[in-house]
């Protein structure tokens, strides 16, 4: 009579193991798999993912970097860089939260070039002259890269990273995109030449004459930057914010610029030789393809005679 109350207890115990189906305290298969079952079925929104979330964060700040970008210089590559160094910040985010996605790859790559386009282009009317050498900058980073991820996407299958380059292929391509102390180093150098020639069009002479004192009347030169740019006309009157903001600009030094881009220009110069390699490399790769279709298909044909 004493030992009945105990094992009616240790029967409710059992019973509620097998009504929970979990023995001595552990969740069995069926569960398991039921839990497993439930969290697949839960839908991930891939736009909120954190690596994409900085990727948003980098558009705002490129798009505030030229909306200073006429007229601020400070602010403008104050901006500008922070948004480039996010760049190495959201691959770090993808690896730790396990979010790496073809979406957040593409924005990532497209949020480079486009960046690094509209810079070019402040550059090229920053400098007329060598507008043409700007164009030919712009193109040739934009058709490489749209080459290089076409070819990988076509070439390598389904979910392949444009970054996993064989090393067969290229060992220079190989070497820039798997070793991310290298990537980082490159992309960083090469946007800080960018940004270095930006500072200078507003504090060398040597390379904007317009900067100059010239007694010409406002509206005389087209340098952007310059107090004499014809949009200056609209405010003449001294004391504007215009006009505020031009004097601070036209009194920047211009050591630190020559300094920046004397010590990333040969990297830069690496940067469009390492453009022109991938540009190469992914149009064999897709004529390789075009081959292996033709053959497959028959082509070329045999002409009766």
């Amino acid at each position: 009579m004493n030992g009945s109350p105990n094992i009616r207890t240790r029967k409710q115990a059992a019973a509620a193991e097998k009504q929970a189906g979990t023995p001595n305290g552990q969740p069995n298969g069926s569960a398991n798999s039921k839990r497993s079952s439930l969290i697949a079925e839960q839908p991930e929104n891939i736009f909120l993912f954190y690596p994409n979330i900085i990727g948003y964060s980098r558009i705002i700040l490129a798009l505030a970097s030229l909306y200073y970008m006429p007229l601020h210089p400070r602010t403008c590559s104050l901006l500008y860089s922070i948004s480039c160094l996010l760049d190495a910040l959201d691959g770090v985010a993808a690896r730790y939260f396990e979010q790496s996605t073809q979406f957040g790859a593409v924005l990532d790559m497209v949020t480079d070039r486009c960046t690094t386009a509209c810079l070019l282009v402040f550059l090229s009317s920053a400098w007329p002259r060598w507008a043409l050498l700007f164009q030919g900058l712009i193109s040739l980073d934009l058709a490489s890269h749209y080459m290089h991820m076409y070819a990988t996407l076509t070439m390598a299958g389904k979910g392949m990273s444009h970054k996993k380059v064989d090393e067969n292929r290229s060992k220079l391509l190989h070497l820039y995109y798997t070793n991310k102390n290298v990537l980082f180093t490159v992309c960083a150098l090469n946007e800080l030449f960018f940004i270095a020639l930006y500072l200078l069009s507003f504090s060398s002479p040597t390379l904007s004459p317009s900067l100059l004192p010239t007694g010409k009347s406002p509206g005389s030169s087209s340098q952007p930057g310059s107090p004499s740019h014809p949009a200056s006309k609209l405010f003449a009157a001294p004391g504007t914010a215009w006009a505020m903001e031009l004097a601070r600009a036209n009194k920047m030094d211009s050591t630190w610029p020559w300094v920046f881009a004397a010590i990333s220009s040969p990297v830069m110069a690496a940067k469009q030789i390492l453009n022109v390699v991938q540009l190469v490399k992914a149009s064999k790769w897709l004529a390789e393809g075009d081959i292996k279709t033709r053959r497959e298909q028959g082509l070329p044909r045999k002409k009766k005679n």
